[in-house]
């Protein structure tokens, strides 16, 4: 079983215009429309068994339907191939009550993005909110590093992870983009040896520019195979979740990166869907793709 663990569509009313303003501050193309039923026809294609969407609040206004939307896609897509996560804002005043909504509402974790979302990752509004969620036993997914459409802007840096691990303690803390976009070495130095599980989104292999993109081939160079394997051997075969970032990558091309690794077929199926097999099975998530069900 292949599975994604870090994807994003949008409503299909909003879904173009989301994905075109995106494409504008990355300078990369987008390689789905935005919607459900591209990213489950590419994944199809692609051989990915599940999907899991991790949805973004840029205000916290947003918070509440974004969370109903997320709970109606678990609905409609529950046994066809997508897994909605839900979202939370640090500026979100009834925080409390929404996490406990979105525990009931059977949503396995919450996507939080400091860079969109303007603040450090380890503010205390921030902290609160984590601990929060970390009583409700729900998975933290959080953007880490720098972000390909705010140049310089840096709101969750390793140093800041390892500062939310020591105030709030061990939960299951997802950190996207192996553990900080382009700060691979201070995260191994600040994280490695941490129950941290790390998401290989637009992070392996070479980003593609986008037509009159100003990015060069080489800021668009990502974790080559010894980089990898370096951050492999730091964290551990079984913190590491295959994902792409959907629409952001192209989910073959980030698959073949997996499969043509010099690691044995356990260590690879590990990353590509054991893993995250078994982190949501730890947090009682039934497992369905488009094809089975378990």
């Amino acid at each position: 079983m292949i599975i994604d663990f870090h994807t994003h569509t949008f409503p299909e009313k909003i879904a173009h215009r989301a994905v075109e303003e995106l494409k504008g501050k990355s300078g990369t193309p987008a390689y789905t429309d935005g919607t459900n039923g591209d990213l489950l026809r590419k994944a199809k294609k692609a051989g990915v068994d599940l999907s899991v969407i991790q949805p973004v609040a840029t205000s916290p206004s947003q918070v509440v339907s974004i969370n109903d939307h997320a709970a109606r896609v678990n609905e409609e897509y529950h046994n066809a191939g997508l897994l909605s996560f839900g979202c939370m804002h640090p500026d979100f005043s009834d925080y409390r009550s929404e996490l406990k909504r979105i525990r009931e509402n059977a949503l396995p974790g919450i996507k939080l993005h400091p860079v969109y979302q303007g603040a450090d990752l380890d503010d205390i509004r921030f902290l609160r909110v984590i601990s929060c969620a970390a009583e409700q036993e729900l998975m933290v997914l959080t953007h880490m590093g720098w972000d390909i459409g705010f140049p310089g802007v840096e709101h969750c840096s390793p140093r800041m992870a390892a500062h939310v691990l020591k105030e709030i303690g061990e939960f299951s803390f997802i950190l996207a983009h192996m553990a900080g976009w382009k700060q691979w070495e201070e995260a191994k130095d600040c994280l490695a040896g941490t129950g941290v599980y790390l998401d290989t989104s637009v992070s392996v292999g070479r980003l593609h520019a986008a037509p009159g993109s100003s990015w060069s081939a080489e800021e668009l160079q990502m974790l080559d195979t010894e980089g990898f394997l370096s951050m492999h051997r730091a964290f551990g075969g079984d913190r590491i979740l295959f994902a792409t970032d959907s629409p952001w990558s192209e989910q073959t091309e980030a698959i073949s990166f997996i499969r043509e690794l010099p690691l044995d077929n356990m260590q690879k199926e590990k990353i590509l869907g054991k893993n995250a097999e078994d982190l949501l099975r730890k947090h009682k998530v039934r497992i369905y793709s488009s094809e089975s069900s378990s």
